[in-house]
């Protein structure tokens, strides 16, 4: 099993460039099933995320690679069959979109319910609602959802919580439907807006992505198109909190700054020197100590519930007492186990946490249980002291890109299983 080994107190220093957007890229990869012929998505990360998603669309009979200038390629002329690899799909959550193109294209589809993290109820009912009132009949049996529609007729939909899942496969299922569709209570995320406009570049009628409400106007066809996948504002986010919490000075290259104000805001609440510099954001800490600072997860405008692990692992070594408070899912503290195992001080009520500031940390075994839960240890074990030895890399993985290359690149002494076998166990660094 592949394991991290960070030998941490070294301050983060120079330059990092942000990879694709994790969340972007799956959603726009399930809006290109709709489309016949070949469509070219540049800044896709190489993560297990993505390469799960190409798994289901080669059992699906669709053909893609990375090109060489690195942008990939995805040929959705003609599919296979409509039955997707349903212990795929049960490895992460965004690959259920694939229901609503492959309905709005063929009408049936078998697509199983999804996985993903465990970090609480993560239902899918608001999308099976939205398909419904689209025209779909849909049947549940042993775990697997049958679908069968002749062709979506747009409807007027309502999500009960703007979740940005739902809102991205209800707009991919009505870009074809008959009619006009308009959904209230959208979600409003960047990734939204860049789904829509990736739609609207294949020949797809969306207005309002980034407001409340979206309205669709159903097309016959679409047709290929190039397209540029966003920063991911989640991986720049963990790199800001990794260098604050290290006492260092990163420039993050391509982060946007308008898609991660609420995690600078709070970045700045804790002291820490935030500023926009040309292609990027240049996060400093002069401070000897951070400030505690209080936190509620919200949907997007709000502090993003993805952000709040990191941002946990920061306040462990500030100097007083901060509140984290979880809206978005009710089960998303697993992960404050590890941290007390480096020393942190965290007290979990029901949704809320509350961690007491304590003077150091210090370096342990721990384990990432969940993909940002393993962003948190990792934050953490870059500023205790001595040596720590983090496993579960299989949720890492699943959304950063070269992780360990990137933040040895700023300074830090960390090192992959792997390469220490290579090395023939090479130390993370002398003591």
């Amino acid at each position: 099993m592949e394991k991290i080994y960070i030998r941490g107190g070294q301050p983060l220093a120079g330059v990092v460039a942000v990879g694709g957007s994790k969340n972007d890229s799956v959603a726009i990869m399930a809006g290109a099933l709709l489309v016949p012929g070949k469509t070219i998505l540049r800044n896709v990360p190489r993560i297990r995320d993505v390469e799960t998603l190409l798994e289901i669309f080669r059992h699906l009979g669709v053909a893609s690679r990375f090109r060489e200038d690195g942008a990939l390629e995805i040929d959705a002329t003609e599919l296979s069959t409509t039955e997707t690899a349903h212990d795929l799909v049960r490895q992460m959550r965004a690959s259920f979109n694939v229901l609503g193109a492959l309905l709005a294209r063929y009408g049936h589809a078998e697509v199983a319910m999804p996985g993903g993290c465990d970090i609480g109820a993560r239902p899918v009912n608001f999308h099976i609602k939205g398909l419904q009132h689209l025209g779909c009949r849909l049947r549940l049996e042993h775990g697997i959802y049958f679908g069968e529609v002749k062709r979506f007729v747009g409807a007027n939909l309502s999500l009960e919580f703007p979740s940005a899942g739902a809102t991205q496969h209800l707009m991919i299922a009505a870009c074809r439907a008959r009619g006009r569709t308009v959904i209230e209570n959208c979600a409003v995320e960047p990734e939204i807006v860049n789904l829509a406009e990736f739609l609207n570049a294949c020949g797809a009628h969306i207005r309002g992505a980034g407001t409340s409400t979206i309205t669709i106007e159903g097309v016959e066809e679409l047709h290929p198109t190039e397209f540029n996948v966003l920063p991911d504002r989640l991986q720049a986010g963990t790199y800001a909190v990794a260098a604050a919490i290290t006492g260092g000075d990163v420039l993050i290259r391509h982060a946007v700054a308008a898609h991660s104000r609420p995690v600078l805001a709070k970045l700045q609440e804790a002291g820490i020197e935030v500023e926009t510099a040309g292609d990027g954001i240049r996060v400093r800490r002069v401070l000897p100590r951070i400030r505690p600072t209080d936190i509620k997860t919200m949907p997007h405008p709000g502090f993003p519930t993805d952000m709040q692990q990191p941002f946990a692992a920061l306040l462990t070594l500030a100097e007083g007492v901060s509140m984290i408070t979880e809206t978005v899912y009710e089960s998303r503290f697993r992960y404050t186990t590890e941290l007390e195992k480096l020393g942190a001080d965290i007290r979990v009520e029901g949704r809320t946490a509350k961690i007491t500031g304590v003077e150091r940390l210090t370096g342990a075994p721990v384990t990432c249980t969940d993909l940002r839960g393993g962003a948190a240890v990792v934050v953490a074990a870059l500023a205790a002291e001595g040596e720590t030895e983090i496993s579960g890399l299989e949720h890492l993985d699943r959304g950063y890109e070269n992780l360990v290359a990137q933040l040895r690149g700023l300074g830090a002494h960390i090192l992959r299983s792997s390469e220490k076998r290579a090395a023939g166990g090479l130390r993370v660094c002398s003591a």
